[in-house]
């Protein structure tokens, strides 16, 4: 799917706000080598992290999701009562029913909000859902959407035992008010793909309708995330470059035009290797896996807000972003970043 939002929609939609938490726990290379068959050395130069944060025993994805749309609103200098719909996409809520989104549009009083959570196999889920969300903007059903994006990866999908995948990860929740704009020079285009051939290459086994979670299936690590690291990689160094060249094609602007481009924080290696692909310098991109690891589809989002508090990115920036990772999906987005002014003045 490969959509020109501007092209076909009465309304616009851009980034009024965005915001992110992090857990206080950290926890280094140094503290995995530890208790597993690794190093600093190794993880840092393979994958690019060097430490990541990891929730406490109380925390859950709640209290995350909580902290990061509190600071996107703030952000974005509109109150709770102005969001018309939250979207949560997530992997591990705190319950199975009800919706995670519906205790988080509580905690936050945005009581003329509806809520739901969405579910696109974590990583590339800090894309989609900003287009779910852009969407219902540019529909007109809404006039600010709350996107919340993120997991406590920590707690239920990651073994720890388990140096091909643990040592990627970490806990964190992105989040982005999108909300409608005066003029075309918001959200422009998007393309969302997906190639469900390879749908074993990153997958938790059990713990659902096919697998019910029995004795047996925890005892032998079925219920955590089991993923075949090369295959991913290749995958990932061949979307991700061009994903980008797709959304700024269907936007009419050139590669070289871009003044910043946002990865999935999955590994510092295929950043790099995109960021040649594109022929881009790597002062237009920035990274956050060395701090805070892959912290799943909430990358996108913190690496966004981080460049922006860093001032990385100015109003008038043309911005292209890439997710990808189980299902295996990949989606991109181009847009242009706004001034405050930009947006309507909100008035419910």
């Amino acid at each position: 799917m490969d959509v020109n939002l501007s092209a076909m929609n009465k309304y616009y939609a851009g980034i009024r706000g965005v915001g992110y938490y992090v857990p206080e726990k950290v926890v280094t290379n140094t503290d995995l080598a530890k208790v597993l068959d690794t190093s600093d050395e190794w993880i840092s130069s393979k994958i690019g992290v060097r430490e990541r944060r990891i929730a406490a025993k109380e925390e859950a994805l709640s209290d995350l999701a909580y902290e990061a749309g509190k600071r996107a609103l703030e952000n974005a200098g509109i109150g709770p009562e102005e969001v018309d719909l939250i979207i949560l996409s997530r992997l591990d809520p705190d319950h199975i029913d009800p919706a995670t989104a519906c205790l988080v549009q509580h905690r936050l009083g945005a009581v003329n909000a509806s809520a739901f959570d969405m579910i696109i196999g974590g990583c590339p889920g800090g894309v989609y859902a900003l287009t779910v969300g852009a969407n219902f903007v540019v529909s007109g059903s809404c006039k600010n959407v709350l996107v919340i994006i993120g997991d406590v990866l920590s707690r239920n999908m990651i073994n720890w035992r388990d140096r091909n995948t643990c040592c990627f990860f970490g806990d964190g929740v992105g989040a982005a008010v999108i909300s409608r704009l005066k003029e075309d020079k918001g959200i422009q285009t998007y393309l969302l793909e997906t190639d469900g051939d390879a749908y074993e290459t990153c997958i938790i086994p059990a713990g659902c309708s096919r697998m019910p979670l029995t004795t047996e299936n925890i005892n032998t690590d079925l219920r955590y995330l089991h993923m075949n690291n090369k295959a991913v990689k290749n995958f990932a160094t061949t979307v991700a470059p061009r994903s980008i060249q797709k959304v700024t094609e269907r936007a009419g602007v050139s590669v070289e035009e871009l003044d910043f481009v946002i990865f999935h924080q999955a590994n510092k290696n295929i950043i790099q290797y995109s960021m040649e692909k594109l022929g881009l310098p790597l002062e237009r991109t920035h990274t956050t896996i060395e701090r805070y690891g892959n912290t799943g589809g909430a990358s996108v989002l913190i690496t966004l807000c981080d460049a922006i508090e860093k001032g990385l990115i100015a109003p008038g920036d043309k911005i292209a972003m890439t997710a990808f990772g189980a299902g295996l999906a990949w989606a991109g987005m181009y847009l242009q970043w706004n001034e405050k002014s930009d947006f309507f003045e909100v008035k419910r």
